[in-house]
């Protein structure tokens, strides 16, 4: 089973809860909370597209703009020793420090996707 599921371009978790003997889970990657849960699988993928669509329909009735999952910026906090080697060799490549993690993060991506 894929850990995530996906809905018009967005994502959410998957989670199980012995306790209350359901599945549940959360939009991934936006600020907004977005819960839904089901019983199995198949409630829990339908209440995950509902939640989705309701989310949308929610913000175009409000006016205010869906967030979008993961703009497309972030910020790593990779120490100072990293942080300068990295830039010395963007620097040595005649690269930006974002192009150098945008290439370092396909290549990995590439290799361990």
């Amino acid at each position: 089973m894929n850990n995530l599921l996906q809905h018009r371009g967005y994502y959410g978790s998957i989670e199980a809860s012995t306790e209350d003997n359901c599945l549940f889970g959360k939009l991934l990657f936006i600020r907004a909370l977005v819960n839904y849960e089901g019983e199995t699988v198949a409630e829990l993928q339908a209440a995950f597209r509902e939640a989705v669509n309701d989310y949308l329909a929610t913000c175009q009735e409000q006016g205010q703009e869906p967030e979008v999952p993961c703009k497309g910026s972030f910020n790593v906090r990779i120490g100072h020793d990293l942080h300068l080697a990295a830039s010395v060799a963007a620097n040595r490549h005649r690269m930006s420090l974002n192009d150098l993690t945008r290439q370092a993060l396909s290549e990995y991506l590439q290799h361990h996707g």
